[in-house]
């Protein structure tokens, strides 16, 4: 039970207002927390679009453990053009409210979706990146919406380096499977340092949060984050949706982006225009 401290998002049908705590918490560490801002049918529609998204999974899903093991972690993404409630939910919930807010962006773009499932008792840990370096955008008017559809305390969810994101530097992603860098660091990159070892000295700070379902959790593309495996005795089950705004232009990269988008026509360094893989969505 949360206390009557703890503002909640107060949402009428589409549109949000974020408490000014937890917008200035983001501009200021990179991620925040917004309570509240799903209610139970929200929840109930995203637990079956996950349910079906597991037992239909796209080409482009991913089991980080054997995926006839019940102890596992898998993933999938850009599934939301098929599973409805990934798609109302982008088109028809209070988080594109929630995002224009966040990013103070005039317009709100979906990037895409993507759903992290750990069951009870996977050992797997998320290393530590950021995820500006896997995508095909730049700009700096972005958030993520990690969607709890589990209660996580602090201490089994996911930690961030507070202000990470502007320290203007860009590290190699990794891969989650081992944690491997993508490529040696080319100019401009440089490869993720030991953290841990540095968060053990002192070196930053670290924010995490006490999450229950439909809490979002808004994190920067920029702020480095990490995860541990789930020691909980339920899954630990997200969506987390990806928006950019105004300053939003297409990018490449040293490497295979993810998703693994192709230009299509569109240009570096020009807008996104009316490609239909970044679509707008009107909160107004």
């Amino acid at each position: 039970m949360r206390s009557a401290e703890e503002s909640h998002t107060q949402a009428s049908g589409r549109i949000a207002c974020v408490p000014d705590a937890a917008s200035e918490q983001f501009a200021a560490d990179g991620a925040t927390i917004v309570r509240g801002v799903l209610d139970e049918h929200w929840l109930d529609a995203l637990a079956d679009g996950v349910e079906h998204n597991r037992t239909n999974p796209s080409e482009w899903s991913h089991w980080y453990t054997d995926s006839t093991n019940a102890t596992g972690f898998w993933t999938d993404y850009v599934t939301w053009p098929n599973v409805e409630p990934y798609r109302r939910a982008a088109f028809e919930s209070p988080l594109a409210s929630v995002a224009r807010s966040l990013m103070q962006s005039n317009t709100v773009r979906f990037f895409h979706e993507h759903v992290l499932v750990k069951e009870p008792g996977a050992t797997e840990r998320t290393p530590w990146h950021h995820d500006q370096p896997y995508y095909c955008i730049d700009g700096d008017q972005n958030v993520s919406l990690w969607v709890a559809l589990d209660a996580v305390p602090a201490s089994s969810g996911m930690r961030f380096i507070a202000g990470s994101h502007r320290w203007n530097r860009w590290f190699v992603p990794r891969k989650f499977v081992d944690h491997t860098p993508y490529a040696p660091a080319p100019d401009g990159y440089e490869l993720v340092p030991d953290l841990d070892a540095e968060i053990a000295a002192g070196a930053h700070r670290i924010l995490s949060f006490d999450v229950e379902p439909g809490d979002v959790i808004a994190f920067h593309y920029r702020t480095l984050h990490d995860a541990p495996g789930n020691d909980l005795d339920h899954r630990r089950r997200a969506v987390s949706f990806r928006w950019i705004g105004d300053d939003a232009t297409f990018a490449t990269r040293p490497w295979q982006v993810s998703p693994p988008y192709e230009a299509d026509g569109l240009v570096v360094g020009g807008p996104l225009g009316s490609d239909p893989r970044f679509p707008l969505v009107d909160v107004d």
